[in-house]
Formats: C-alpha cells, sequence, structure tokens
C-alpha cells in the first residue's frame, strides 16, 4: 500500500464527519464516564482472576457501543476492526482490540449483578445535576418487544419467559417493556418489564415514583385508581378515554379538547419507544426477561441523553 502524499493526508483531515462520528463524539461527550464506571468496578475486578485485564473504561465504552448500534458480540469486534472511528471512542488501537468471548463476558458480568438498572440512575442523576428533573407528572405507558418464534434452538422450544399477547387484530410473542416519565421533558425514570399478556394497568405501581401529583395514561389505564395499590395515592390521573367514547365527542367541545391535551402529552413517551427500538433497533432480543431488562436500562437512559442533547449542549 502506498504511502498518503501531503494533499491526501490534509484532505482527510478536513473531510467531512460521518453521522457515526459525530454521534459518538456527542455520546463520549454527554455520558457521565466516572460516574458510570463506579458501580462496575468493584465487580470488574473481582472477574478478572490473574489475567492481564483490558481496561474498565474501554469495555464500558465498547458495551455502550454494542448497544447503541444494535451487534452481537462477534459483531463488535468485527466493527472494531473495521471502524476506527469507533476504536476512537473506545480508546483502544487496533493490536489491543478484546475478541468475542471478551466482550460477551463483560455484558454478562452486567446482567450478573443487574448493573444496567445502576446506570440509568447514574445517567439521570447527572441530568437531574443538570436540572433536567421533574417530578410533578409523570406519563405511564407500555410497548411490546418481540421475541423470536422460532423453536430451531437447542431446546426446540420458544423462550419459556415469554408469551403471546393479542393486540387489536395481531397477535404478538414477547415480552412488554413499561416506563413511567416525566410530563416535561419525556425523560424515562422508571422502567420494569413483563411477559406480554400482564396487563399495562398491573405494572403502573412499578412506574410512579410517589412524588407526583398528576398521572397520564392512555385508554389501557382506565380504572387504574380504583386499585387497591393506588387507593392511597394523592394524585390527580388524567386518562384517556377509549377510542368508542372520542369518536362521539362534538370536536371543539371542551372534552374533545381535553382529550386532545392528553393524546398530546401521551406523545412525549412514544418519543422514548422510538428511540429504543427505531434508532437502538431494539425490536427482537435476548432469551429471558432479565437480560433483556438489563439492556432496556442502558436504552432507557441514553434516550434520555439524546432527548436534552440540545440542553446539554447549551
Amino acid at each position: 500500500m502506498s504511502q498518503l502524499s501531503f494533499s491526501d493526508a490534509e484532505g482527510q483531515a478536513r473531510r467531512k464527519k460521518t453521522r457515526r462520528e459525530i454521534f459518538l463524539e456527542e455520546m463520549d461527550q454527554f455520558l457521565p464516564w466516572e460516574a458510570l464506571e463506579k458501580p462496575v468496578r468493584k465487580h470488574y475486578s473481582k472477574s478478572l482472576r490473574g489475567r492481564k485485564p483490558y481496561p474498565l473504561s474501554a469495555m464500558l465504552r465498547i458495551h455502550c457501543m454494542q448497544l447503541f448500534y444494535n451487534l452481537s458480540d462477534p459483531g463488535m469486534e468485527y466493527s472494531l476492526y473495521e471502524v476506527e472511528s469507533m476504536r476512537r471512542f473506545s480508546g483502544i488501537s487496533i493490536d489491543t482490540i478484546p475478541d468475542e468471548t471478551t466482550i460477551l463476558n463483560f455484558r454478562h458480568l452486567l446482567e450478573k449483578h443487574n448493573l444496567g438498572e445502576k446506570l440509568f440512575h447514574k445517567i439521570n442523576d447527572y441530568l437531574s445535576k443538570k436540572g433536567l428533573s421533574f417530578q410533578e407528572g409523570t406519563i405511564v405507558d407500555a410497548s411490546i418487544i418481540s421475541a423470536p418464534t422460532s423453536t430451531k434452538n437447542k431446546d426446540g422450544k420458544r423462550d419459556p419467559e415469554m408469551h403471546q399477547t393479542k393486540k387489536g387484530n395481531e397477535w404478538h410473542f414477547g415480552m412488554k417493556v413499561h416506563v413511567g416519565v416525566d410530563e416535561v421533558f419525556g425523560l424515562i425514570h422508571s422502567v420494569s418489564t413483563s411477559i406480554a399478556n400482564v396487563h399495562d394497568i398491573v405494572s403502573a405501581k412499578d412506574l410512579l415514583h410517589g412524588k407526583e401529583s398528576r398521572v397520564w395514561g392512555d385508554a389501557g389505564y382506565r380504572g387504574i385508581d380504583k386499585r387497591d395499590e393506588h387507593k392511597d395515592r394523592s394524585v390527580t390521573w388524567f386518562i384517556a378515554e377509549r377510542p368508542g367514547v372520542r369518536k362521539l365527542l362534538e370536536e371543539g367541545s371542551e372534552d374533545f379538547i381535553f382529550e386532545m391535551t392528553k393524546a398530546q402529552m401521551l406523545a412525549k413517551v412514544e418519543h422514548s419507544f422510538m428511540y429504543i427500538k427505531k434508532m437502538f433497533g431494539y425490536s427482537k432480543r435476548y432469551r429471558g426477561l432479565a437480560k433483556n431488562e438489563n439492556r432496556l436500562y442502558l436504552l432507557a437512559g441514553f434516550s434520555n441523553l439524546i432527548k436534552t442533547k440540545k440542553l446539554l449542549l447549551a
């Protein structure tokens, strides 16, 4: 391979940055790395067992990139060899790239100690210190995450921790992710998972932090105020009417405008699902709820950072 000329080198230095480079630079700037490494460090040091370790900072950054781009363990290893901006983000050279087993072991370490949730709260604590946290109102919602339906695997069975449910006229097999977001910025403050056939209203108790005075939800949460677990809550419930009732409302009437206000508020939580499922490609995932929940916590944290990007840059 011939050497680059001075003009080629200068042109390469001045070239336009790719989307990946811009995104990684932003996430490098936004993520509170020191705070994220702290809950992982003691578990990581115990897992090394005398081997020469890869720096924790590098492994944590590689894991984050794996979630950013929805990469498998071998896919992450290959990407580090192929993409210079990914090596730069992780702080490693092409001679020190961890293999897929090392990447897998680090992911399992986070799952084993439920560190996804702790890292999620570290991100939210960071945003709170920036003044990006409000607790007066919570919006609750849930979304179905599909699981592989094939039985062509080692056990010859579908994932026993997943279930099928009917939404509209379609059947879905998988799980649900339930989130609670604040009504001002739409930032996720609570996450829980369940099998797909668990009703949204059942998991709502895990999504309220107890300090809110207002709760917003779609028609699937109607009757939530009558449930025993919420009878002592001092909140105002803003739950959307069912579609059949909304169709009968006169356009421009007070009730019609009120329902439109609810719909605009509920749209904030849909943005979070859009980031998780579309931007980060989280549509079909691992076997077992625990692995998925660990990953969803981190994706929720990343979504919060992206939502507040303009405010953080300011």
